[in-house]
C-alpha cells in the first residue's frame, strides 16, 4: 500500500473568473517555472559502460602466414570485400547473387523482423512524447434544469452553459526517469534493429548453404553418372566375354549388379536435390513450384576470407551487438527504478470561456483559467522500491551473463570454421591423392581382367573403391563451401555496429 504526500508548502494553484481575481495567487507561477527549468539538471542511477568480455588476442585455429591454408582466410583490411555488406558476391557467382538479393525483399521472416524494429522505432516516439506537455481541448453545450422548492423559488429553472476549456498536464521530468525511459526505448529498438540484421544474417547464410547444398549433389550425379556410363561398357565387356565363351555368367550378373545399384543410387540423390531447391524458394519468399535452378557441379573453390582480429568480432556480429544494447537497456531500467525514491513535480493548468449566454460565450469577461504545480512523493511502500531497484540490478546481471555467453559462443563458431577449412582443405589434398590411386587401381584390374589374369571379383571391388573416393572427394567439396560459409557468417557477415540507428534516427523514424 502507497500513501501519496501532497506537499501544500510547495503547491500553489491560481484560479481567474472575470478580471481582478486570483491576482495573489499568480506569483507562485515563477516558482513552478524556476522547477520546471531545474528538471532537467538531474539524472539518478548508474552511467552505462560496456561490461568487458573475454577476447583472445588471436584466433587459436587461424593457421600461420607460410601456411597452405593461409590462402584461404586473411585479416581484414578496410577496403576488402566483406566491409560493403553483400558477402555472398565473394564468391562471383551470379545466380547466387541474384538468389541472396531476394533475401532481404521477400523472405517473410526478414520482412515480420523488419516491422518489429518500425515497432519498436515507433514506441521509442510514444515514450519521448513524455517528455513535453499533454493539451487537451473541448466544447461542450449543458442544459440543467433545477426544479422548484417550497422554500425558494415556486418556478423551475431551466439554464444553458456554455463551456470551451484548454487543459494542460505536465509531468517534469527532474530526476530523469523520463530521459531514461527514452535510453531504454531507444536501446530496446536498437536490439530489434540488430536481430532484424541476425535474421537477414541468417536467411541468407541459410540460401548460401542450400545452394551449395544443391550444387554439390549435381557434383555426386554429375560422378555418379559417368559411373553409370562405365558400368555399362562393362556390363557389355563381361557380355562379349561371355558370350565369346572367355568369362562365366557370374561375371555378367556381377556387372549388372553394380550398374543397377550405381543408377539406384543416382536416382535417389534426387530427393535431395528437389528438398534443397524447394527450400531456397521459400528462403526467397517464393513457393517450390515457381522455382527451377539448372543442375551444375561447384567449379569454384572457397574464396579468400578476410578474418580480421578477435576485438574487431564484437562489432561485426548483429547478435552481440543485441545483446550490448540489452545491457544497454537493463541499465536505464535501474535508474528508473531508482527515481521511484524522488518526489514527483506535475504542472496542471486550464483556460477557456464559459457562459450562459452563447452571445457572450467568446467575451473577455467570461474568460477563466487555473494553474498549479504539485510536488508528491511515497513516503511508505513496504519495501517496494527496494525490491525493484533489487530486481533491475539482477536482471541487468543476467543481461550482463548473455552478453559474454553470445561473445564466447560467436568466438567458438569463428574457431569451428577456421577448423574445419583448415582439416578440409588437407583432407581434399589427400583424397584427391586417393581418386587417382583408386582410378589406376581400376585401370590395372579392368586390364588383368581382359588379359585373362584375375577374376570379375577384383574389377568390382576396385569399382566400388573408385566411386567410394569420387563420392567423398565432391562430399568433401561441398564440406568446403558449407564452412566458407559459416565462416562468414560467424564473422557477421558484411555488417558492423556503427550501422545501428542513433537515438536521433530513431525519434525522426529513419
Amino acid at each position: 500500500m502507497s500513501l501519496r504526500s501532497v506537499l501544500t508548502p510547495f503547491t500553489g494553484t491560481a484560479h481567474s473568473h472575470g478580471a481582478g481575481q486570483g491576482r495573489f495567487h499568480v506569483c507562485l507561477l515563477p516558482t513552478a517555472f524556476c522547477l520546471l527549468l531545474f528538471s532537467s539538471s538531474c539524472r539518478v542511477g548508474p552511467q552505462y559502460k560496456r561490461p568487458a568480455a573475454p577476447v583472445p588476442p588471436t584466433y587459436k585455429e587461424l593457421p600461420p602466414d607460410t601456411s597452405p591454408q593461409a590462402s584461404a582466410w586473411k585479416e581484414a583490411q578496410p577496403s576488402d570485400a566483406l566491409a560493403r555488406g553483400k558477402w555472398w558476391e565473394i564468391y562471383n557467382d551470379p545466380e547466387l547473387n541474384s538468389l541472396e538479393e531476394q533475401v532481404s525483399i521477400s523472405n517473410q521472416n526478414v520482412l515480420a523482423a523488419e516491422a518489429q524494429y518500425r515497432a519498436a522505432r515507433d514506441a521509442v516516439r510514444i515514450v519521448r512524447s513524455n517528455l513535453f506537455p499533454s493539451v487537451t481541448a473541448g466544447a461542450s453545450i449543458n442544459n440543467s434544469r433545477t426544479p422548484a422548492s417550497p422554500t425558494g423559488s415556486p418556478n423551475a429553472v431551466t439554464r444553458t452553459t456554455y463551456d470551451l476549456p484548454v487543459s494542460l498536464s505536465y509531468v517534469a521530468d527532474v530526476w530523469g526517469g523520463i530521459r531514461r525511459s527514452v535510453g531504454a526505448s531507444a536501446a530496446t529498438a536498437q536490439v530489434s534493429a540488430a536481430q532484424l540484421e541476425s535474421a537477414r544474417l541468417a536467411y541468407q547464410a541459410e540460401l548460401a548453404l542450400a545452394y551449395f547444398g544443391l550444387h554439390g549433389t549435381d557434383g555426386a550425379r554429375e560422378s555418379l553418372e559417368r559411373t553409370v556410363k562405365s558400368y555399362e561398357e562393362y556390363l557389355q565387356l563381361t557380355q562379349d566375354r561371355f558370350n565369346g565363351g572367355v568369362s562365366s555368367g557370374a561375371d555378367v550378373a556381377q556387372a549388372r549388379t553394380q550398374l543397377e545399384t550405381a543408377r539406384a543410387q543416382l536416382i535417389d540423390y534426387g530427393v535431395a536435390r528437389a528438398q534443397y531447391e524447394h527450400a531456397i524458394a521459400i528462403l526467397i519468399g517464393k513457393p517450390p513450384a515457381a522455382l527451377s535452378i539448372p543442375s551444375q557441379a561447384i567449379k569454384i573453390t572457397p574464396p579468400t576470407v578476410p578474418v580480421g582480429v578477435p576485438s574487431a568480432l564484437l562489432e561485426r556480429r548483429p547478435d552481440i551487438a543485441a545483446a550490448e544494447r540489452q545491457m544497454a537497456a537493463a541499465n536505464e531500467q535501474i535508474g528508473i527504478a531508482k527515481v521511484a525514491y524522488y518526489p514527483t513535480l506535475s504542472l496542471t493548468a486550464s483556460a477557456g470561456f464559459e457562459s450562459s449566454q452563447i452571445l457572450k460565450w467568446f467575451s473577455w469577461p467570461s474568460r477563466f483559467w487555473s494553474v498549479g504545480p504539485q510536488l508528491a512523493e511515497t513516503v511508505f511502500d513496504a519495501g517496494r522500491r527496494r525490491a525493484q531497484v533489487a530486481q533491475a540490478q539482477a536482471v541487468f546481471d543476467a543481461t550482463v551473463a548473455d552478453y559474454r555467453q553470445t561473445v564466447l559462443t560467436a568466438f567458438q563458431q569463428v574457431e569451428d570454421s577456421l577448423a574445419a577449412l583448415r582439416v578440409l582443405e588437407n583432407e581434399a589434398r589427400a583424397e584427391d591423392e586417393a581418386v587417382k590411386a583408386a582410378q589406376n587401381s581400376l585401370d590395372i584390374s579392368t586390364y588383368q581382367y581382359k588379359a585373362g589374369v584375375t577374376s570379375y571379383l577384383q574389377v568390382i571391388t576396385a569399382q566400388t573403391i573408385a566411386l567410394q573416393n569420387q563420392l567423398a572427394a565432391v562430399n568433401i567439396h561441398t564440406r568446403r563451401m558449407v564452412a566458407s560459409v559459416l565462416l562468414i557468417e560467424a564473422l557477421g557477415g558484411g555488417w558492423n555496429a556503427s550501422q545501428l540507428p542513433t537515438t536521433q534516427d530513431l525519434i525522426s523514424g529513419r
